[in-house]
């Protein structure tokens, strides 16, 4: 069996960590596994990226010309969405000579190709839902936005006016194209995101499955608190409450504006905050606590050894399908606290392994801080990873998934 991941890099982002994390624990099953990414950084021979100086360039620029029309949305609010327009692509081209028994969709947005051209693909298709962007017009983050439920206008992602707008036509571009193709299997990550495809206009046809990312439980693992606040010359008597997540201090979704209305009702004074995954703010912000900004981390080790000095990890996100930091986080025994909302209760169950606050609550947050610091829950979170999340476990799923899937497509030709 031969599978072909395809996410448009292998490294940097959250689907990308997943994706790339999918095909090792593939690989460790003896499965025949590739990625076919647009920008490639880790030296992996079993991952295709562009060769030649000027594919490379292109692949750069591709995001930026793909985004042009988001120009005339000047008040657009700081998510992505995608549009998926701009030809030239020689992806679905590689894809059908690499001659996969299945190709395995992940995050394929920033200009990889444009989307009327998975049509094209003649291999069986699995494609993994890390967002929304799948079945809506075109945002990555919908929040309470429900318009997806029958058709897209008037965008609120994009601050618009107008009934036939990006969103309006984005959506009926992908009618057309999901319309055209028989061989498509949607795979949400999380509950949460299975049931909103399900009920979305523009996949509800398709077959459905749920499967979540893997973690190699082997690497993300408990090791010694004192050994680890050593590493990071972090303080032995205090309590660390750890925040973090990709570009953790810019991205609205990520919730830095709720982390700090959340730690500003804290009463524990024996606190300090550690902050990963992006930049220290040009803008002092106070806390009321010291303040540990480690900037971003780009290997498994450093983030290892954090998780481990914490006491807490908060993850205030607006939005999360399946998080990668909470799985990180509860491998490494460190029980976390975060919105009761989307894919976070696959992960949290309440005051059994963490704390689910209530959606978008900095009180009820801080009391979930709290909560988890009087609450040892280390034993719990490890167990819970092992048991549902672990790679090998996983994998064994997937490659069911996919002999299924190479199965019933056997059956009409």
């Amino acid at each position: 069996m031969k599978i072909l991941i395809v996410n448009k890099t292998d490294k940097e982002g959250g689907a990308a960590r997943a994706a790339y994390r999918l095909h090792q624990a593939l690989t460790s099953m003896d499965i025949s596994s590739q990625m076919l990414v647009q920008n490639k950084v880790i030296n992996d021979l079993n991952i295709i990226g562009p060769t030649g100086k000027i594919k490379k360039i292109f692949s750069k620029i591709r995001p930026t010309i793909d985004s042009i029309p988001l120009k005339f949305y000047p008040n657009k609010d700081k998510t992505y969405f995608s549009i998926s327009w701009f030809p030239f692509s020689n992806i679905i081209d590689q894809i059908n000579a690499i001659n996969p028994d299945i190709v395995h969709l992940h995050w394929i947005s920033g200009g990889m190709f444009r989307l009327e051209e998975i049509k094209r693909i003649k291999a069986p298709i699995m494609w993994t839902l890390h967002d929304n962007m799948a079945f809506t017009g075109g945002c990555h983050i919908m929040w309470d936005c429900e318009k997806y439920l029958s058709s897209c206008e008037y965008c609120p992602r994009l601050n618009s006016n107008s009934k036939k707008d990006l969103s309006y036509f984005g959506w009926n571009r992908k009618k057309r194209i999901y319309d055209s193709i028989d061989n498509l299997i949607i795979v949400g990550l999380s509950n949460w995101i299975t049931e909103c495809s399900v009920n979305s206009t523009l996949l509800k046809s398709k077959k459905h499955f749920t499967l979540p990312n893997p973690i190699d439980t082997n690497i993300f693992k408990p090791i010694s608190k004192q050994e680890a606040r050593k590493l990071w010359n972090l303080p032995k008597d205090q309590k660390i409450v750890l925040f973090g997540a990709s570009n953790a201090t810019s991205d609205i979704n990520k919730g830095f504006k709720e982390l700090y209305n959340s730690i500003l009702k804290l009463k524990d004074n024996n606190v300090e905050l550690v902050i990963f995954g992006g930049n220290k703010p040009e803008q002092n912000i106070d806390f009321g606590y010291r303040t540990h900004y480690v900037g971003i981390l780009s290997d498994d080790i450093s983030l290892v050894a954090l998780y481990n000095c914490a006491d807490v990890v908060v993850v205030p996100s607006l939005q999360e399908n399946l998080s990668n930091t909470i799985m990180e986080s509860m491998s490494c025994g460190t029980a976390v606290v975060a919105f009761d909302t989307c894919g976070n209760n696959d992960l949290i169950k309440h005051k059994g392994n963490g704390y689910l606050a209530r959606k978008y609550s900095s009180a009820d947050m801080a009391t979930g801080i709290e909560w988890i610091l009087k609450n040892n829950k280390s034993k719990e979170c490890r167990d819970f990873i092992c048991t549902n999340f672990d790679y090998k476990v996983v994998a064994k799923k997937y490659i069911n998934l996919y002999k299924k899937v190479l199965n019933d497509s056997n059956k009409f030709i």
